[in-house]
């Protein structure tokens, strides 16, 4: 399995912006998948997920902001990011997870920045 992301940017305070992670491979819809973003001098962290049933979970600080979405017929997972804020920028990462093994599948990170 391969996992890019796109859609990483500059964007002010309050802006928007919309992440794509395309998978290659088989097994897409038996994925759980999820974004991860890490910042300058901190730890790679959760930000939010889509299991293979489709259930979601966002961390505190993202809900009622970013929804994560999943497009089975397509391979894609999108994260869209609104009232975006200066704390969001850091390196995003898509990931994926296969229900059938104990393994993690990570893309290239795509850059955001939010300028306050």
């Amino acid at each position: 399995v391969q996992l890019q992301a796109s859609g990483g940017g500059l964007v002010q305070a309050g802006g928007s912006l919309r992440l794509s992670c395309a998978a290659s491979g088989s097994g897409f819809s038996f994925m759980n998948m999820g974004w991860y973003r890490q910042a300058p001098g901190k730890q790679r962290e959760l930000v939010a997920r889509i299991t293979a049933g489709h259930n979601t979970f966002y961390i505190d600080s993202v809900k009622g902001r970013f929804t994560i979405s999943r497009d089975n017929a397509k391979n894609t997972v999108a994260l869209e990011m609104n009232s975006l804020k200066a704390e969001d920028t850091a390196v995003y990462y898509c990931n994926g997870r296969p229900t059938w093994e104990n393994m993690d599948y990570w893309g290239k990170g795509t850059q955001v920045t939010v300028s306050s």
